[in-house]
């Protein structure tokens, strides 16, 4: 029995962008999120609650261009994509649209679609769920 606390999956993440309309167009033109909340701090507004109509995680964006800048290039999070021919589906529905990327390729785990980076610079990574850890792997070590 684990002593570990109950958790359950990523209620949600939260991006700092340099300007929540342009992030806003990206994140509902390419991957189908919907706006569902305002947060909006002294007539303001600062930040967007994100939610997926097809299973994509809890999604939130907060102005905020400095750590935007900063943070430019980082793949702070993974999203999960339901198998092969999903991934498939979803890199050629980026190319259709323009959105450049490294193409779908096999890793130890399962399939990757990586190189898709959105208005700052954040690297957005795709992978087939669930992993396929190899049977008996125990802890993986990559080397790159």
């Amino acid at each position: 029995m684990s002593t570990a606390p109950l958790l359950e999956g990523v209620h949600h993440v939260k991006l700092p962008v340099s300007d929540l309309e342009k992030s806003l167009a990206w994140y509902q033109d390419h991957l189908g999120y919907l706006p569902v909340m305002h947060f909006v701090e002294e007539g303001v507004l600062m930040g967007i609650a994100l939610v997926h109509p097809n299973g994509g995680p809890g999604f939130a964006i907060r102005l905020d261009p400095e750590k935007a800048v900063a943070a430019a290039g980082f793949d702070y999070f993974a999203i999960g994509v339901p198998g092969e021919e999903a991934i498939n589906a979803l890199a050629a529905h980026l190319a259709g649209k323009g959105v450049p990327h490294a193409g779908v390729m096999r890793t130890h785990v399962g399939w990757l679609l990586s190189g898709v980076t959105d208005p700052d610079g954040y690297d957005i990574r795709f992978y087939t769920v669930p992993l396929e850890i190899p049977e008996g792997a125990g802890l993986m070590v990559r080397e790159t």
